[in-house]
């Protein structure tokens, strides 16, 4: 079945010709209009790559609101279930808000880091799923709180933290790194060309005074670059790779990435498919590798040998959506 190109018609549209219309119409309704702001990237190639059944169980190591889930939800209907993990609190307290009134016990929802899948799904006395899905990097939620401290528009404290309970801040990193480990840091995880000498003029910056707000750390990396280096409108800011970097050491995004994708095969049922959304070559590198490497092994067959993009309404609508690739693979009988 082809779905056209994406978008909430298109997705009303698919789940009534599956005859789950009106479910996915009562699920949106329960959801805050606040919410409504941040929008899933890939929901119609979602549905049709994954293309999952009633009674089928579902694995979504990245539920943050419940934006896929609210797709994903209905088409496994009754007798399904769909197992939710978010190193986030507050994006799971969202995420039941949104979910519990129509999945009823068919969610649960857990703070857990998806490279330690395998136990939260032990728990629930699950040795296998039939579907995985990964939405990688940071929320919109989240880059908009400036308490936060994703991001540089918004002046916050530095602490970059998806689970809160973990002690180490972007701060920590920033203030206690050496010279050359921080730069190692700027260069491995946001591909800063200019790693060194953005490096150098933190330590230099921090020397005089702690860095501890999202403020100061832009404005001592746009210094680093000098006249040159002021934000221009459309103009990438000089600060974004520096603050990708920081985020991917603090929650050990790509170490945890590769140690979900070494395990999921074993935990997906044959038949079953995994589904990751990532959003920078680092992420998307991670995944393709890993995929490719299962094929040769025999494991699974990919089914997007070129990642999915957004389409141009997609892209349009949601700005977010223009560094999306999806990609998927299926679990080999």
């Amino acid at each position: 079945m082809v779905v056209p190109a994406s978008g909430r018609h298109v997705q009303q549209a698919y789940l009534a010709r599956r005859g789950f219309l009106a479910r996915s119409k009562s699920l949106l309704s329960v959801v805050p209009e606040t919410q409504h702001e941040h929008e899933p990237v890939l929901v119609a190639p979602v549905l049709r790559l994954l293309d999952p059944r009633p009674g089928q169980v579902i694995l979504d190591g990245t539920v943050g609101l419940g934006g896929h889930a609210a797709a994903l939800l209905p088409m496994i209907l009754p007798n399904g279930r769909y197992i939710g993990i978010d190193l986030d609190q507050a994006m799971l307290d969202a995420a039941h808000e949104r979910l519990a009134s129509v999945g009823g016990v068919a969610v649960h929802l857990e703070q857990s880091s998806y490279a330690v899948f395998p136990d939260v799904l032990a728990a629930q006395g699950l040795g296998q799923v039939n579907h995985m899905l990964l939405d990688l990097g940071v929320n919109s939620a989240q880059l908009a709180e400036p308490a936060r401290g994703f991001s540089f528009e918004r002046d916050g404290p530095l602490d970059m933290r998806y689970d809160r309970r973990q002690p180490r801040q972007a701060q920590d990193l920033v203030n206690r790194l050496s010279e050359s480990e921080l730069a190692d840091v700027l260069y491995e995880f946001g591909q800063e060309g200019m790693s060194r000498k953005v490096a150098r003029r933190i330590c230099q910056v921090r020397h005089e005074a702690r860095i501890t707000s999202t403020r100061a750390l832009a404005q001592a990396v746009v210094s680093a670059y000098g006249a040159g280096g002021k934000p221009r409108a459309g103009r990438l800011h000089p600060a974004t790779r520096v603050f990708q970097a920081l985020r991917i050491a603090v929650n050990n995004e790509l170490a945890n990435l590769q140690e979900f994708l070494e395990q999921a095969t074993d935990y997906l049922a044959p038949g079953g498919r995994l589904a990751v959304i990532s959003f920078h070559s680092l992420e998307d590198g991670i995944v393709k590798r890993a995929l490719r490497a299962a094929r040769s092994a025999g494991t699974m067959e990919e089914l997007t040998r070129r990642p999915i993009l957004a389409d141009a309404h997609e892209r349009r609508r949601n700005p977010r959506s223009r560094s999306a690739k999806l990609r998927v693979a299926q679990r080999l009988d």
